[in-house]
């Protein structure tokens, strides 16, 4: 009898540590954490408070802080550290994964100054194994308690998904799989940047009306890009594109929406990231992104409102003016 497959998650987050938990039901699962403290809580009182409150997670889930150890365990290696971080904690386990072994990112950024999407830094790190990503619209504490979700596993080979697919799934958890591994992966990056905008909308209460417009034009801005870039553009109208977009827009627990709030209340962008107290991925991304809109030579008005309020030159109220004055062009002409 074969043995079941052995899946490793880095990273202890909120999303990490809810995908360990999914996992952990179907077969072995090992999630590691930088932080001893955290590994032991989970190993031993199968709670992660600081992320996921008092919820209890599966008593079979099993936790290190041996990064050494996490990676000669995988027959699955999941990562999900924060974007800026994926190349220095796979620097120090680089030769110690073995062969093939297939690699999912859970990240939804870009790596500063080279830009690189999650998956290409994983590439670089690990090559010769099969990266793709996990992703959809999936607030960790929902899928925790158990409420209905989707995602989609994307990788360039099919079977590959076929195979991670049965992993993550259970009956209120459906996985969905999908090739076009650039859509799926820019969908989850540059939808963090429009929820900050739809934080910033709830801030100032400007209306459901200018939430409505930011969301679907959001969504062009997302489209636009990422078919020039190469993708399919109906992969954004799908899970991993209006799908998470809403979700992440919409959700109070959604933290670059808190992220847009806290600046809209008057807080400096220090001020709302202390508050937070996680990681907001579209803090870091939107510089990167406006490099990509230029490179590329797409149009992308929102995610330029909100990089100027993160980098301090505009203020929450004074970039919902400036969308004002973006002269409307052809709606058709979304891509």
């Amino acid at each position: 009898m074969a043995r079941p497959v052995r899946v490793v998650v880095l990273g202890s987050g909120s999303w990490g540590t809810t995908v360990a938990g999914l996992s952990a039901r179907n077969t072995p699962t090992l999630l590691w954490s930088r932080n001893p403290d955290t590994a032991r809580e989970i190993d031993e009182e199968h709670r992660n408070t600081r992320y996921l409150g008092e919820r209890t997670l599966p008593a079979n889930l099993r936790a290190t802080s041996d990064l050494l150890e996490a990676a000669h365990e995988a027959d699955v290696l999941v990562v999900g550290v924060p974007s800026h971080a994926v190349r220095a904690t796979l620097a120090e386990i680089s030769n110690e994964v073995r062969a093939w072994v297939p690699v999912l990112s859970l990240a939804k950024g870009l790596e500063p100054g080279t830009r690189l999407r999650p998956t290409e830094v994983i590439g670089e790190c690990l090559p010769g194994h099969p990266v793709g990503l996990l992703a959809g619209p999936n607030i960790a504490g929902e899928v925790a308690d158990g409420m209905a979700a989707a995602a989609v596993v994307a990788t360039a080979d099919e079977r590959v998904a076929a195979a991670l697919q049965p992993l993550f799934a259970s009956k209120v958890f459906r996985v969905y799989r999908n090739t076009d591994v650039l859509g799926c992966e820019l969908g989850g990056v540059l939808k963090n940047i429009v929820a900050i905008a739809a934080g910033m909308a709830e801030g100032l209460r400007v209306g459901d009306n200018t939430r409505a417009m930011v969301l679907t034009r959001g969504l062009a801005e997302m489209t636009r890009l990422g078919e020039v870039m190469g993708a399919n553009p109906r992969t954004f109208a799908g899970l991993t594109g209006m799908g998470d977009l809403f979700a992440t827009c919409t959700s109070p627990a959604s933290r670059n929406r808190r992220i847009g709030e806290a600046l809209a209340s008057g807080l400096t962008l220090e001020e709302a990231v202390a508050r937070l107290g996680q990681v907001a991925e579209g803090v870091k991304t939107a510089p990167t992104v406006m490099e990509l809109a230029r490179e590329y030579d797409v149009e992308m008005p929102i995610a330029a409102e909100v990089e100027a309020v993160v980098a301090g030159r505009r203020s929450p109220a004074d970039a919902y003016q400036g969308l004002r004055r973006v002269t409307p062009g052809n709606e058709e002409d979304v891509v």
